[in-house]
């Protein structure tokens, strides 16, 4: 009987500490993959690179839907280079970056990136071109990028605060079908020339 019992309490024990491992375990994979998406993003997604989004602050449900269509190359992936870290330097692309990453893996980077403040850019602006933007967001955006495109819960990212230079690229890539669009934000962005697109993204840009 107290043999079975001390069984029974060891077994348990085992167990535990396998669950324990389990999560350390999990946790360290965890820290290594947001440790090399801070190598570009910046210190919990606030990049300070201009060609570089902000990630941290963005929805979950975002987060998700970008990385799963970078690993199944819907969304086109352009050349970078590591901007920080032990790869300082070396080429790399988001494909790469993500092709290696299970579902559980690309759930947890967004979970932690969703949970991190959105650091909006400080950046020059041209504040009539701003001022042009407004006018074609409210007309045109407003009503999936709530509250002039400040809202982590719309799900659909946030424009508000991004950087300029990034945000050209991806009305470019949006405009040129290298990044998937909702039908809806195809019509509306269709309405939209060059020089409006600059308007908005100087608009974007000059939110604080």
């Amino acid at each position: 009987m107290v043999f079975k019992k001390m069984a029974g309490v060891l077994c348990m024990s085992t167990v535990l500490a396998g669950g324990f491992l389990a999560n350390d375990v999990s946790a360290a994979n965890v820290d290594k993959l947001v440790g090399v998406c801070a190598d570009c993003h910046g210190k919990n997604g606030a990049s300070t690179e201009s060609d570089i989004p902000i990630i941290g602050g963005y929805s979950s449900e975002f987060l998700v839907t970008n990385l799963k269509a970078y690993k199944s190359k819907d969304r086109d992936c352009p050349g970078t280079k590591y901007r920080s870290g032990s790869k300082k330097g070396t080429k790399t692309d988001m494909c790469q970056i993500v092709k290696d990453m299970s579902p559980a893996d690309i759930k947890d980077v967004a979970n932690y990136f969703s949970q991190q403040k959105f650091v909006r850019a400080k950046q020059k602006f041209d504040p009539v071109l701003a001022k042009k933007g407004k006018e074609l967001h409210d007309d045109l955006c407003e009503k999936c990028h709530t509250e002039g495109g400040t809202v982590a819960d719309d799900d659909v990212g946030m424009p508000a605060g991004q950087w300029i230079p990034y945000l050209r690229q991806a009305m470019e890539e949006f405009k040129s079908g290298k990044r998937p669009i909702a039908k809806k934000m195809k019509v509306k962005l269709d309405e939209v020339d060059k020089a409006g697109l600059e308007a908005l993204v100087n608009y974007y840009g000059s939110i604080r």
